[in-house]
């Protein structure tokens, strides 16, 4: 039997300076420190593994079945079951989207079934906090609400989500939240998905070997899948954690790793399940917590985010975000972190290796999510309380294991505004009786505000960290392009000081900071995690039916970003974005590059389809050129690119207006 255990070979003994690979001085600072510790971070095995496989890079490497692997040459153009490269590139891009389809809608379902046990009164803890939020969700799915008890609605809810999932004969009823033109194309495109678990099984089937080999049939299942994600699964956990732990409204807090505490017990919450990390903050401030901590020589518990995590409990509590997802090895590195408390996605297996060198304890809490060197701690959610409590206590017992010479927490850190749900930003412009987009729409059509554009996704060690996503949000917000963020790119949006109102007093174009202005909004927003990408779809569907900016999502001057992606879920979102009608610009490619028919059916086909197509854009500025005139062309077919003339309107001009 071979052992797990395998030797480099072939790296090369220099040492390379990683700190270009990082925008902001915390990241260089602690890049540099965990060289002189003798850490082992990202960077460097991103410098091992430089000489990446051609055949993987391209997507024409097939492992599904045992006569292979096959891999597609000149010489040798079809597998050994005579599968070409168009069908093996096109089955290995479903399998991904089926890995970031099951990632973000088993955050949905998770949650779901939280709501069904807080409805039948077995929450252990856990309440719906937003009744607000649950009667408009209610009202969506046309569930009676006249009358009734909170619980038995929140019930009839939870037990509608969960047939999402499980439905096999007919469309998600999710589809319905979307304009009616939208639905249309996806009935007539085949591509409005049932159940989502049905999906990611059918996509498994058809990309089994001797099944689907129809290039464009697998990719259209593809898309389908990816809806049932956009428009179910994810849009079912937004919805249901607003309700759960309260709708997010603009809160005050702080970003980049010198929010971490020089004497305070200091724990990182990583991963992108909120039910752990909303307990947690629930109860840092506890007194039993706070005079624990002063025991153990502490001066209190600094909660801090890394990633998703960070967003969840960033919108709803304030709680300070230490990084994104590239500095979840940084942050450790700084020797102050007592405890990091890891679930499911994004958590890197080599954090306990990388903890190893300091005092910190890697903890992990998901059953579906245990790690190699790490101390599992089951959450036990029937006494959630208690296991955050024990928790916090753990990682005050271990402050005193901190090593002082260790510890260098760089001064970096912003000030940031974060939680603009799609609610909070319609009362931000209409107020608590007129909450409407309606002056978005109008700023929209007057010219004032070019265009919208979403950007979302991670960080790629094959990028410099943070770089494109704050030179693109820079220079859109200069030509009056209002930006949506979620996820690792709205954190660096955070560190870079972008979500402040004065940032775009500042940096924005006239129109743009002149609306801003009015309205007291800054022109970069944060709308939460990356499952919150199903926010930015929503906005779009208010826009649509606030009116005036056409009839589907696909007509509004719009473009989504994802600048530095690297997980399936990204391809996931990138596709219903896409098959939502949304132009889609990707930083850095996918591995579709070995099937020209692969890749002109997504980065063209796709727009005669849905309305949208990927763009492989690798240069910011490029990128911004490139959106502009895909946000232009969309204006020209509105007929609304010309800014309408402002006029002063005299005493005379008054009694002629029919009001």
């Amino acid at each position: 039997m071979a052992s797990d255990k395998t030797e480099p070979k072939g790296q090369s003994n220099e040492v390379v300076d990683h700190t270009s690979k990082a925008v902001d001085n915390a990241s260089k600072e602690m890049i540099k420190k965990a060289r002189i510790d003798c850490v082992d971070i990202c960077y460097d095995r991103a410098d091992a593994q430089r000489n990446q496989c051609a055949f993987g890079k391209s997507g024409v490497c097939c492992r599904i079945c045992h006569m292979g692997p096959c891999r597609i040459t000149p010489k040798a153009p079809k597998g050994i079951c005579g599968a070409d490269a168009a069908t093996i590139v096109a089955r290995n891009f479903l399998r991904e989207v089926v890995g970031g389809t099951a990632s973000h809608s088993d955050h949905g379902r998770h949650l779901a079934l939280k709501l069904r046990n807080v409805a039948l009164g077995e929450g252990n803890g856990y309440t719906i906090r937003d009744e607000k939020a649950l009667y408009r969700v209610a009202k969506l799915y046309e569930i009676e609400t006249e009358g009734r008890e909170v619980n038995d609605i929140a019930l009839d809810l939870a037990n509608l989500f969960i047939d999402e999932f499980t439905v096999q004969e007919y469309p998600l009823a999710t589809l319905k939240l979307a304009p009616l033109k939208q639905q249309s194309i996806w009935k007539n495109t085949g591509t409005a998905p049932f159940g989502i678990d049905r999906m990611c099984v059918e996509a498994m089937h058809r990309t089994h070997m001797g099944v689907d080999h129809d290039y464009k049939n697998i990719l259209m299942h593809a898309f389908r899948t990816s809806l049932a994600d956009g428009w179910g699964g994810a849009r079912i956990a937004s919805m249901t954690s607003d309700i759960l732990f309260g709708t997010p409204n603009p809160i005050k807090s702080e970003a980049n790793m010198g929010v971490l505490g020089a004497n305070t017990v200091n724990i990182l919450v990583h991963g992108h399940e909120p039910t752990l990390s909303e307990m947690l903050a629930a109860t840092v401030n506890d007194p039993e917590i706070l005079e624990y901590a002063k025991s153990v020589g502490a001066e209190g518990v600094t909660i801090a985010g890394i990633c998703c995590t960070a967003n969840e409990v960033l919108m709803r509590h304030g709680v300070v975000v230490a990084g994104n997802m590239l500095q979840q090895e940084l942050a450790i590195v700084t020797g102050a972190v007592e405890m990091m408390v890891i679930d499911v996605q994004c958590c890197m297996p080599s954090l306990p290796e990388v903890a190893a060198r300091y005092h910190t304890e890697i903890v992990s809490t998901s059953e579906i999510a245990k790690m190699h060197g790490a101390t599992h701690l089951g959450f036990d959610e029937e006494h959630p309380v208690e296991s955050a409590k024990n928790i916090i206590k753990r990682a005050c017992d271990n402050y005193k294991n901190r090593d002082p010479e260790k510890v260098q927490i760089p001064n970096d850190k912003s000030n940031l505004i974060a939680g603009f749900s799609v609610e909070a930003i319609k009362y931000m412009l209409g107020g608590k009786f007129r909450a409407s987009f309606r002056p978005l729409n109008d700023a929209i059509i007057a010219n004032r505000i070019f265009g919208v554009v979403g950007i979302v996704g991670c960080n790629n060690p094959k990028q410099t960290a943070d770089e494109y996503a704050t030179i693109l949000t820079k220079e859109l917000i200069k030509r009056n392009i209002l930006v949506l963020q979620t996820g690792c790119a709205a954190i660096a949006a955070g560190k870079a000081g972008m979500l402040q109102p004065e940032f775009g007093l500042e940096d924005a174009g006239p129109g743009l900071r002149e609306i801003c202005e009015a309205v007291g909004i800054p022109p970069v927003l944060h709308l939460g995690s990356c499952v919150d990408n199903s926010r930015i779809l929503e906005a779009a569907s208010e826009i649509v039916f606030e009116g005036g900016l056409g009839d589907d999502i696909g007509g509004l001057p719009a473009v989504g970003v994802a600048p530095e992606w690297m997980s399936e879920k990204a391809i996931a979102i990138g596709c219903y974005f896409v098959a939502s009608g949304v132009d889609v610009v990707l930083g850095n490619e996918f591995y579709v590059s070995g099937s020209e028919n692969v890749t002109k059916f997504l980065f063209e086909d796709a727009k005669e389809i849905f309305g949208g197509s990927f763009h492989l854009i690798e240069d910011p500025y490029e990128a911004t050129d490139r959106i502009c005139e895909i946000i232009n062309e969309a204006r020209e077919a509105l007929g609304i690119n010309k800014k309408a003339e402002r006029k002063l309107f005299d005493m005379q001009d008054r009694r002629e207006l029919d009001v």
